[in-house]
């Protein structure tokens, strides 16, 4: 096992395989920050995150500071070599990114300068970007503005969704750290500054962007409907409930009506954007499971052809 003394700052699926990395890799993990547990699902139960629950399953000691800016003294006391964070979901005070004799770095999911903030995956199907990333860096004071220190673009498929993109660029993430993990011990890596001229922004989704917007063109559409695929999930109104598109498919099958109308499609449905059909192929009717398009069909959207989604 390396001594060093890590202590891992994350809180969401992503950061919970750059711990279990770190882990499996033998480093000495001597702690783990994240955010206090909240309530979650429809019951409102009280559930910790990812990363803490890997955490308490291996042993390791959680602190959840609810304002870490005003709440890190016990972080301080570990004595850290070096702090390794991931999606924690806070901005870390400069007392503690400076305290480290190794510093402080980040696994960021974009290649920066190109989207820094907490959306960057899904921000780069939105944008209809065709690839991505995984960027290590050191961290500053400034959001996601540090020196880089390794890098690893990967390509965006036109099939890809948030998650399946998420899944990839875990492999991504996890492999790059640990061929980085020496230079960073050793303090050999050369860093890299980056260009703010070329900086870009990838901030966290709001509800209203959760909302189809069909004043978008057909491509837009489609990136906003898998970028938001299965979390948070992009959504429509028919008959005054909201109608949430997990999967869709682009095709070219055209037809001549108003943007959002429903059509029937072989045994499935569709919506219609710019005389082009979007089929549709996972969705979930407010109060309902999920299910596919062809079980809706002959269930609850047996009544939907030509009605219009909005």
């Amino acid at each position: 096992m390396n001594n060093i003394k890590i202590v891992f700052m994350g809180t969401p699926v992503f950061g919970k395989e750059i711990l279990k990395c770190l882990v499996e890799n033998d480093y000495n993990v001597v702690a783990v920050v994240t955010q206090p547990d909240k309530k979650t699902g429809r019951k409102q139960i009280i559930t910790p995150c990812p990363v803490k629950q890997y955490a308490v399953e291996m042993g390791i000691e959680v602190l959840q500071p609810k304002r870490i800016k005003d709440d890190f003294q016990n972080i301080l006391a570990l004595n850290a070599d070096l702090i390794v964070t991931c999606a924690y979901g806070q901005l870390i005070p400069n007392q503690l990114l400076t305290a480290p004799r190794l510093g402080c770095i980040n696994v960021h999911a974009s290649l920066l300068p190109k989207l820094r903030g907490g959306a960057p995956i899904q921000r780069s199907i939105i944008n209809g970007y065709n690839e991505t990333g995984i960027t290590i860096m050191e961290m500053v004071s400034k959001m996601d503005a540090g020196d880089i220190i390794s890098q690893k673009g990967i390509e965006i498929d036109i099939n890809d969704t948030y998650s399946s993109l998420h899944d990839k660029l875990i492999g991504i993430a996890t492999t790059l750290l640990i061929e980085t993990m020496p230079a960073i011990i050793d303090q050999s890596y050369i860093p890299i500054r980056q260009n703010e001229k070329e900086v870009t922004y990838g901030f966290n989704i709001s509800f209203k962007e959760e909302h189809i917007d069909l004043t978008k063109t057909y491509m837009e559409v489609y990136n906003q409907i898998r970028g938001l695929s299965a979390d948070p999930c992009c959504y429509g109104i028919v008959e005054a409930k909201k109608v949430k598109l997990h999967t869709v498919r682009i095709t070219d099958i055209y037809y001549e009506k108003e943007n959002g109308t429903i059509v029937f499609e072989g045994k499935g449905l569709g919506i219609i954007i710019d005389n082009r059909l979007l089929l549709i192929e996972i969705l979930q009717c407010e109060g309902r499971k999920l299910c596919s398009a062809i079980a809706a069909r002959n269930g609850v959207a047996r009544n939907w052809e030509g009605k219009v989604m909005c």
